[in-house]
């Protein structure tokens, strides 16, 4: 099955199970990095990554610590000694900073990402010139500086950056892809476009003689066989002055129609501010950009790995090309959004419409009471991804923007339904529909201590935000204070007359076993989360 894993990449990819050795074709990867900023930040501070959700997960990664310490001391203990000696180097040039904790992250994975790939499979790593030229030296120990295959530049916009930094450098517009292989065997399916109708135009000679139109290219390096055949052919164009190259008509049914594309791609623009493929994930890459990889190193029911998955537009190219995929990725905020992406994109009738049925496991998530403490009791930032957990996996509902920590306003999660209302009153007032949206305010407290000001808060929460009802989830027992201060907020009523607890106390413990339930409206799963556009040009795949 298709899979999303929840949790850090360098766990997941070294259980052999799911990830035996030579099990993958393609690798894509898109780390966070220190995109659009100087070059001396990430030295400094890992701060200010475009996405909020990697930023928040990956706070305390890019930092020197005891864990960067572990990691570096697995490097230099394992068998590719040419990747130990070149993290040695590293640190003696650097020193104990955050670009090497950066570069120790990911050196470890990269050693894995080498042992799961096939013989003949390919790896792209996303990054800009920050650390562009370190990660090429740590590609060639562990891959061989012979399986180097191309640095793609990527021009992802016009120019970036402020007009300060403009004044004293050229404005940056490209990202670094570095293309390299396992073996010199690789699967590899030339990638072309249409011909420009600016070279189009170049072919207008025509001689008339049924070949049709052609163009005039030089002659540079020939044999005497190969002249002496193309004068025969009548393909020869004397030259106008003496000592000047022999030419030759190039003819353009002669050619596919179709250009190879190069090392320079410029016909792929980053995703503006509007762009109707935006899912609000500043760091989302154009679906175009990953389906050019995927077409040129992979095949068909080839299984496609991408370990930081992000908002998932690595697995939706490979589900719409009828790869297999795995996502990983360490913020549950990102496996929501690309289970959100995945089922709009590809809608559960998919089969009997022609297109790809969507089959997929989700893993690495709390299977019981005792795996939502684990996780909310995990460093540096568990009570948040339990949080994240408990709002969209076992309310269904909407995270609350993506919002950076401590910053949410009392808020971790919206939920919202359909209010009908008295058809006669909406007529009396001309007005076109007789349904509102209501609001459902969800607060997630995954710490031991609770008390009744936190209820309080709740209520002044949804008061502010002029919301329905409100949901307070708890990982420890309420106490019988909060019980009595949740009452005291009284019922929403809906127009039929039904009415539902303004204030309900939830336990997580509850939530899981199903003896506890948020009560109210049912609403409708369109309000709650942007729609990824529906794909319809795929079929049903095979399972791996």
């Amino acid at each position: 099955m298709n899979k999303l894993l929840f949790g850090d990449n360098l766990n997941w990819l070294r259980n052999r199970e799911i990830f035996p050795d030579a099990s993958v074709d393609l690798i894509y990867l898109d780390p966070p990095f220190n995109s659009k900023r100087d070059y001396a930040v990430i030295f400094k501070s890992p701060k200010g990554y475009d996405s909020e959700a990697q930023a928040e997960a990956f706070k305390d990664t890019w930092h020197w610590t005891q864990e960067a310490e572990r990691e570096f001391d697995e490097i230099i203990q394992q068998t590719n000694q040419d990747a130990a000696a070149m993290i040695q180097a590293f640190r003696g040039l650097l020193g104990v900073n955050d670009m090497m904790a950066y570069l120790t992250m990911m050196t470890n994975r990269l050693l894995e990402l080498h042992r799961v790939l096939k013989p003949a499979g390919s790896l792209y790593l996303h990054c800009d010139p920050t650390a562009s030229h370190y990660l090429k030296i740590v590609l060639d120990c562990i891959f061989g500086k012979e399986n180097f295959r191309n640095e793609i530049s990527w021009k992802r916009t016009p120019f970036s950056g402020s007009s300060k930094a403009r004044a004293k450098q050229y404005p940056r517009s490209h990202d670094v892809i570095l293309f390299y292989s396992k073996t010199e065997n690789l699967t590899w399916n030339t990638p072309s476009i249409p011909y420009s109708e600016k070279y189009l135009k170049r072919f207008k000679w025509d001689d008339n003689d049924g070949r049709g139109t052609y163009r005039k290219t030089l002659l540079k390096t020939y044999s005497q066989e190969t002249f002496d055949r193309l004068k025969e052919e009548n393909r020869l164009v004397a030259p106008v002055k003496a000592g000047a190259k022999w030419s030759y008509k190039q003819y353009l049914k002669e050619s596919s129609g179709e250009r190879q594309i190069d090392d320079i791609w410029c016909d792929i623009n980053s995703l503006n501010p509007v762009s109707k493929e935006r899912l609000g994930y500043p760091t989302q890459k154009p679906q175009a950009l990953l389906e050019r990889i995927i077409s040129a190193s992979s095949n068909e029911g080839d299984l496609v790995l991408d370990p930081f998955c992000g908002c998932g537009t690595a697995v939706h190219a490979a589900q719409k090309l009828r790869r297999n995929w795995i996502g990983i990725d360490i913020t549950s905020f990102a496996i929501a959004q690309i289970e959100d992406r995945l089922k709009k994109a590809f809608p559960e009738d998919a089969g009997t419409k022609g297109q790809r049925r969507l089959k997929y496991i989700v893993d690495g998530l709390p299977k019981d009471f005792e795996g939502a403490k684990n996780l909310a009791a995990r460093e540096p930032d568990g009570k948040y991804q339990c949080q994240w957990w408990v709002v969209r996996w076992l309310l269904g509902a909407q995270l609350r923007d993506g919002k950076k920590k401590g910053g949410d306003g009392g808020i971790d999660g919206v939920k919202h339904f359909t209010i009908y209302e008295s058809k006669a009153k909406f007529d009396a007032l001309k007005k076109p529909d007789y349904k509102k949206i209501g609001t459902i305010i969800i607060s997630v407290k995954a710490g031991e201590n609770v008390s009744p000001t936190m209820v309080k808060d709740l209520i002044a929460t949804i008061s502010r935000e002029r919301a329905e009802i409100g949901l307070f989830v708890t990982l420890a027992k309420p106490t019988s204070g909060m019980i009595t201060e949740a009452a005291t907020a009284g019922f929403y009523q809906m127009p039929n007359g039904k009415k539902y607890q303004r204030i309900q106390i939830l336990t997580i413990e509850g939530l899981m076993n199903k003896t506890e339930r948020a009560e109210h409206p049912d609403y409708e799963p369109d309000v709650n989360y942007k729609a990824a556009k529906a794909e319809s040009n795929a079929e049903q795949q095979d399972l791996v």
